[in-house]
């Protein structure tokens, strides 16, 4: 995307209708260059996700109809964008039940924020994600995850390919203070060649296998609140490179594009929070550990 379309020019105001995201982010501002996808070829995917998040920021949407199983109003849409047809998933603010532990109507914005921290460490976890107006009003809007369903955490850890993603997902949900991390909310994005096209969707480029990690709207909260059904890597030494990635989220956290949409997405709390929970990393340099007495895996786990 352009350098100077950056998050402090499109951040939402229910007012006034812009957008934010993390697409302002690029190499050049300080953000992290995208890691490699599982079969190696991270780089087309990468650019391709530039195009769909100006899509998703841009273009009109189109409800297609409520997906099932959710806990708060979730519809599948399709995003139209000049000549292409993106899937996506539309989160209204306004169809948000209401949680005794997290402010009203902020879901959305916990759903944009991890976004913003997953391309601030280049770690390329979270789907590209903008929050916009929409057909229901304000709203996360997230690119839709064409998965194999059968595949999920349980599976995943069995299998060494996933394991340097899985540790970059752990450090993430630490850091994000996720308290919803459940095995289905790992996704493993099929390869183009390995499933049959669906005819709504447009594509830009070849999209690699790749694992993302989806349903972040209960994060970023200011008390500890992890739960995760990843906990193999607790005690473990951080890789030097993921000691890199969190001491460059440290810097960008205070300033530039990132600090400036995470200061728009989150109380300044939740952001002091943030901020202690990078420092603890990078002075501990281990995997967490789950604590002593304290409920540390979602219910249910998948």
């Amino acid at each position: 995307m352009d350098n100077d379309n950056t998050i402090e020019q499109r951040v939402l105001r229910e007012d006034d209708g812009r957008v934010v995201d993390g697409g302002g982010l690029s190499v050049a501002d300080g953000g992290k260059p995208p890691v490699a996808d599982q079969d190696g070829s991270g780089g087309p995917a990468a650019t391709e996700d530039g195009e769909i998040l100006r899509a998703l920021a841009e273009g009109t949407i189109e409800e297609k109809g409520l997906l099932p199983y959710s806990s708060n109003y979730t519809f599948l849409a399709t995003v139209h964008h000049h000549k292409h047809e993106i899937p996506a998933v539309y989160k209204p603010r306004r169809g948000e039940n209401p949680l005794w532990d997290f402010p009203a109507g902020t879901l959305c914005q916990r759903e944009t924020a991890a976004f913003v921290v997953s391309e601030a460490l280049g770690w390329r976890l979270v789907p590209p994600t903008v929050l916009r107006d929409g057909p229901r009003g304000p709203g996360s809007i997230q690119f839709f995850i064409e998965c194999d369903p059968d595949i999920h955490y349980f599976n995943m850890r069995e299998d060494a390919r996933y394991a340097p993603a899985l540790r970059r997902l752990t450090l993430f949900d630490y850091l994000i203070n996720n308290a919803d991390r459940k095995a289905g909310h790992c996704l493993y994005e099929t390869a183009r060649e390995e499933r049959r096209e669906r005819t709504a969707y447009s594509p830009l480029t070849p999209r690699p296998a790749h694992m993302w990690a989806i349903d972040h709207g209960i994060c970023f909260h200011h008390q500890y609140k992890l739960r995760t059904v990843i906990w193999e890597f607790a005690g473990e030494t951080i890789e030097g490179g993921l000691l890199a990635d969190l001491k460059s989220l440290q810097d960008l956290v205070d300033t530039g594009p990132v600090h400036s949409a995470l200061d728009l997405l989150l109380s300044a709390p939740e952001l002091d929070a943030l901020r202690r929970r990078i420092s603890e990393l990078l002075s501990s340099r281990q995997y967490p550990s789950p604590p002593v007495h304290q409920r540390n895996y979602p219910w249910p786990p998948i």
